[in-house]
């Protein structure tokens, strides 16, 4: 019989038809194996039970990281193969294969860059088909050479024998390459002048990182800023030059050990460095550095986010090297990576002092993921290199009418995400829409996504915030458009990425969000059954005097939470010192705000609750970067064993009101009775899981869902999990995707396929 397979997901450009080729071959199976826009076809021919057997193998050994989506296959009638081969990819027109994400060098390929005798020896483009870059470089599918970026290097005589050698481990590795005829590395100055060529710029850069220089380097999706990172003047002149005021800078290390001599790392942890995703890794510092790191690096901090080298050029210079270094993403701050040579000169020339470049396009720009290890399992907090664009599949959805849809996510830790039948694949990290630099990024994400899967769009799904540059962008076009609400888009991105289905209590905590009542939302609870969304409770609301500059400034959150309890009396006799952070002409002014209600919107925010906690008790008036001030009252409770919780109140009116009122007084109480910041905030990070599991008692739904920035919050999602584990809930929070608003776009997109009646 003849047996045909159509097999779709992540299949291409991970040694999957060699695979493929070796089982037949080994089984005696005559046919073919191709690409495809649409995954990967396979014919062979022989006895029904050999070809039982085949279709066993394929799933149960394929290729460690490929994916499969699905495979779907039929019995025919034999044509007559007599051999096996490996055919010409197919052009076809509808695109459905995935983008296989950028992987980390693997060890072979590690082993023979180390190897004298190789003729790869200390070659920094060293790949196969296990490793190296995909989507940093392809331009369009099926992913072949003349694809690539790699389409203007002409293969040697050596590696073309390779690459066409079913049984060698670069055949059809598209960007396979050597020193004879590969790209190449050279180090500039800021003028554009070769310093140095070849391997010799390797040396010297080194010697350039040793003296204090801050190097712009080339990296796999986008330039990097690399200095020393036990040089703690250079460290800050890096600060001060990237405008970057203490936001913590990533490290990287030059090999497990010695991340180990400076950092606490679990088994959970160590499977995320050495991944193939290879991302930066939050890990919880120990005491003592001895002068390795500067304290520079992560000011205040207990935490380092820190990474292994993970292409060839970073393991080379790493291990001449051989100490920890910055490095931090090549932009100044809130503006994209620079990916080109013309970007980097005009744009990193203030910051950096040397340029060390090679001469392979890089075709969009792929951050640097971050997780962190929640619960013991991963959590994407930035989702880019070695993530995206693997997307996610919808299972449940009964595709009557599959036109594509594109949803343009949020304006903070943008993503977009595109529909393409059931699988919503999603963008790399685009970052804060604040910039025009960072705004053209954006649109050229949402055209470089329609354009590589050949998506003729006609609904863009946006969010509600009538200010959010995603929005306008949304709305300058001739698109249907599908406004979804912030939170809501929350529950649903966790909702389709645990799979689930049937009714759940949804709980979206986040800093900001625009409200269907025009309020700023963010502590809020809904029902949801995959179609439909009801708001069953939400946090008692308090004003934001200054609007926006309450994010910046916490001080702020915490006058407005005073203000809605005690009025007019907080100015005439203040109930805490915490009143002293403001001058008397900034209290005149904010007295005048408050009673005019002027520029003081409201908000139910869990995200603004923590952070008027953290400056009440004293530890943040202000936020140097977003989330600041929660993440030191989460640092804070994490040092403390404390078990009690504060009072709270829970109104039934509409929705159900959760009051905080009780729990500030007590909070109030215990800084006037100089009760441990620690304490109080691990009170204050218990009664926010209580407060959860009240809410779901309540609402009595099995099922719940927890989303939104506030759950990176290790510390509240872990007690949150506990308490709602102990009487029989069942939990569940965000693993591939981020809990942030890098999540956003996926929920716009599932909500909005089920606006349009994709049933």
């Amino acid at each position: 019989m003849r047996l045909h397979i159509a097999i779709g997901g992540a299949v291409q450009g991970v040694g999957f038809r060699p695979f493929v080729y070796r089982i037949a071959t080994e089984m005696k199976l005559n046919g073919f194996v191709l690409n495809s826009s649409k995954g990967v076809f396979v014919e062979v021919e022989g006895e029904k039970s050999v070809l039982d057997k085949f279709l066993i193998r394929l799933e149960s050994e394929k290729p460690n990281i490929s994916v499969i989506t699905s495979l779907e296959f039929s019995f025919l009638d034999p044509v007559g193969f007599h051999t096996f081969e490996i055919r010409e990819s197919a052009k076809d027109l509808e695109i459905s294969a995935f983008i296989l994400p950028d992987i980390a060098v693997c060890n072979d390929c590690l082993n023979e860059v180390f190897d004298p005798g190789n003729r790869r020896h200390l070659y920094p483009f060293i790949n196969c088909t296990n490793c190296g870059p995909r989507f940093s470089i392809v331009e369009a599918l099926p992913y072949d050479r003349p694809n690539t970026s790699m389409k203007n290097f002409i293969m040697c005589n050596e590696c073309r024998r390779e690459y066409e050698n079913p049984i060698d481990r670069r055949f059809h590795a598209q960007p396979t390459a050597c020193p004879v005829c590969g790209p190449q590395i050279e180090l500039w100055n800021k003028n554009g002048e070769v310093v140095s060529e070849k391997f010799e710029a390797i040396p010297k850069t080194i010697e350039l990182i040793s003296e204090g220089k801050i190097i712009a380097f080339k990296g796999l999706g986008g330039y990097q800023l690399i200095v020393d990172a036990s040089n703690n003047e250079a460290v800050s002149q890096l600060r001060t030059r990237k405008h970057r005021e203490e936001k913590p800078f990533a490290l990287m290390f030059t090999n497990l050990d010695s991340i180990k001599s400076l950092c606490e790392v679990s088994k959970f942890e160590e499977s995320s460095l050495l991944s193939p995703e290879s991302p930066i890794v939050l890990l919880k510092r120990k005491l003592n550095f001895d002068n390795i790191i500067s304290e520079s690096v992560a000011p205040k901090n207990p935490y380092l986010g820190a990474m292994l080298p993970y292409t060839p050029l970073h393991h080379i210079l790493m291990k001449l090297l051989a100490k920890p270094i910055v490095a931090t993403s090549g932009n100044l701050s809130e503006e994209p990576m620079c990916i080109s040579e013309h970007q980097a000169l005009n744009r990193l020339s203030v910051i950096a002092d040397y340029f060390l470049v090679h001469n392979r396009p890089i075709v969009r720009h792929v951050d640097d993921s971050i997780v962190r290890i929640i619960n013991g399992r991963e959590m994407v907090l930035r989702r880019a290199r070695g993530y995206a664009p693997l997307p996610i599949h919808i299972e449940k959805l009964e595709l009557s009418n599959p036109k594509p849809i594109i949803a343009v996510g949020a304006h903070l830790k943008n993503t977009v995400a595109l529909t393409n039948s059931n699988s919503i694949f999603i963008s790399q990290h685009i970052g804060d829409l604040s910039t025009n630099e960072a705004y053209q990024a954006f649109s050229d994400v949402v055209s470089d996504f329609e354009k590589m899967y050949n998506s003729n769009v006609f609904h863009i799904a946006h969010d509600f915030h009538p200010e959010y540059l995603s929005t306008k962008y949304a709305k300058s076009g001739k698109r249907k458009l599908i406004g979804v609400q912030h939170h809501q888009a929350h529950i649903a991105s966790c909702y389709a990425e645990n799979r689930l289905s049937g009714n759940v209590l949804g709980v979206a905590w986040d800093g900001t969000g625009y409200g269907t009542d025009g309020t700023i939302w963010g502590g809020e609870f809904f029902k949801y059954d995959g179609n439909d969304f009801n708001r069953v409770a939400s946090f008692r609301q308090f004003r934001l005097p200054g609007g926006e500059q309450a994010i910046k400034e916490p001080r702020r959150s915490a006058i407005g939470i005073l203000y809605e309890i005690y009025g007019d009396e907080i100015f005439k006799q203040p109930p805490v010192s915490f009143m002293n952070n403001f001058s008397d002409s900034e209290l005149k002014i904010l007295k005048t705000m408050f009673a005019k209600n002027i520029m003081c919107p409201f908000t139910s925010s869990a995200g603004r609750l923590f952070d008027a906690i953290s400056a009440l008790i004293g530890i943040r008036n202000s936020s140097a970067y977003e989330g600041q001030a929660a993440m030191m009252l989460e640092f804070a409770a994490v040092s403390s064993n404390e078990e009690n919780s504060y009072s709270f109140n829970i109104h039934e009116n509409e929705i159900y009101e959760i009051d905080w009122q009780m729990m500030v007084e007590e909070i109030m109480e215990d800084v006037r009775n100089n009760i441990l910041q620690k304490v109080i905030a691990r009170k204050f990070h218990n009664t926010m899981a209580n407060i959860i599991l009240k809410i779901a008692q309540m609402i009595s739904e099995h099922k719940v869902v927890l989303s939104g920035g506030c759950f990176q919050n290790a510390l509240l999602l872990e007690e949150t999990i506990k308490r709602l584990e102990n009487p029989g809930f069942k939990p569940y929070w965000h693993q591939r995707v981020p809990p942030n608003d890098g999540g956003i776009s996926l929920g716009q997109a599932v909500i909005a396929m089920n606006k349009i009646n994709y049933k």
